[in-house]
């Protein structure tokens, strides 16, 4: 793999907030700045708004191209005119998460120049940036959404990472959402999903350009440790039967008798084609992703926990809620099994929530919701279709606002 130095540098639409976000650390991190992006029109009542929760490498960038990778946004099939999240209806939010490095405060962004360096060069945060929750996620998207004008959101959607911010959304600020569909998630992490975590960690640790987390003194990055990390979580977002289907046992040829394939290398010649995909992967992530960025989201997502207030009683954060819920998950998704959707269908059904579930059948894995999957597109547009109905909100409500800043 070719050592990549520095990511480009992008300029990104973004909030900032001088008085910062008080963490559940009981740090106030300060200032704070959430990069976002919005799509569609905010309607003249401002409540079509709905705020979409992106994944553990996921980004702002859902519905256009990516100013890094030039690909189609990573949820573009499911967000724009006239699909499952129609913009001719409802105006769209995304934000970066905090600690993540595509414009929102994190680990890559300058330090206050009372931790380090001058005004001229302040360092990174690094390794020293705060522990965060995806409760302070959810604070800091809160932040934005209120610097939005906006006083109650439509509904939250999110996958996976995302999804457990729909919860805490539900959970935090029940009285600014209306809808909540929590997809492929639980509202804790498993000790399985930790162990991953914590392997893909070890893999960054363990690189020789780490530096204890200090690489940009080097001019370095722990690509390698990185790729790993990527390759190591990439498989547990497919499925047995899709890997099979994808790859099976087919090789293909290395490109001379040094193992080299596609810029890798070989220890044995010919490689799987498998093995080929998980390295591309690798070797493609380390080019727009930050190795701090990455150690700080997985450990947020392994402290979730919603029940650990409430004496395990995972009902105990909804009690009293208004909000309805739409919960989805997938056959083949082993991540987040069916099993820990459930256990959110039960606790909003002992908190007397409007609730209703779907799995999905489909053997594509915990990925499924990124891709083609035309019950799980049904299945959204409906439950937003019927919300909508039940909120108020005029089908030409977007055409009749303005373009919020």
């Amino acid at each position: 793999m070719d050592q990549i130095v520095s990511a480009p540098t992008v300029e990104h639409t973004s909030a900032v907030f001088p008085e910062g976000v008080t963490l559940d650390c009981g740090t106030v991190l300060a200032p704070v700045e959430i990069a976002y992006r919005t799509y569609g029109t905010l309607s003249a009542k401002r409540d079509n708004a709905i705020l979409i929760c992106h994944a553990l490498t996921g980004d702002q960038y859902v519905a256009e191209t990516h100013p890094l990778t030039g690909k189609p946004g990573w949820w573009s099939r499911m967000v724009g005119s006239g699909k499952p999240i129609d913009t001719d209806r409802f105006f769209v939010i995304c934000s970066n998460v905090l600690g993540g490095c595509m414009g929102s405060t994190g680990p890559r962004s300058p330090r206050p120049v009372t931790g380090g360096g001058t005004p001229d060069a302040p360092e990174p945060w690094g390794t020293d940036f705060p522990p965060i929750t995806i409760r302070d996620m959810v604070r800091s998207q809160h932040r934005l959404v209120k610097h939005l004008g906006i006083d109650r959101l439509f509904a939250v959607v999110g996958g996976s990472m995302g999804g457990m911010q729909v919860l805490e959304w539900a959970a935090t600020y029940p009285e600014m959402v209306f809808a909540a569909v929590p997809i492929a998630t639980a509202p804790f992490h498993s000790a399985q999903n930790i162990a991953f975590n914590e392997v893909s960690r070890q893999a960054i640790f363990a690189d020789p350009d780490w530096h204890g987390g200090r690489y940009w003194e080097t001019g370095a990055i722990p690509a390698r440790g990185l790729a790993v990390a990527r390759m190591m979580a990439h498989i547990t977002y497919l499925s047995e039967e899709a890997l099979t289907r994808k790859f099976g046992r087919r090789v293909r040829p290395c490109n001379d008798t040094t193992g080299k394939a596609a810029g890798t290398l070989s220890t044995f010649g010919d490689i799987f084609e498998v093995e080929s995909y998980l390295r591309h992967q690798g070797s493609t992530f380390v080019r727009r992703f930050d190795a701090n960025s990455y150690l700080t989201i997985t450990r947020a997502m392994d402290w979730m926990d919603l029940g650990q207030e409430h004496d395990g009683e995972y009902a105990g954060p909804f009690v009293g809620t208004g909000t309805r819920f739409c919960v989805i998950s997938f056959s083949s998704d082993w991540l987040f099994p069916t099993s820990q959707s459930r256990i959110i269908v039960h606790a909003l059904t002992r908190a007397a929530a409007n609730v209703s579930f779907v799995e999905i059948e489909s053997d594509k894995g915990h990925d499924a919701f990124l891709l083609d999957e035309p019950d799980f597109d049904r299945t959204v547009r409906g439950f937003l279709s019927g919300a909508a109905e039940h909120a108020g909100l005029s089908r030409r409500a977007a055409q009749e606002g303005t373009h919020a800043s």
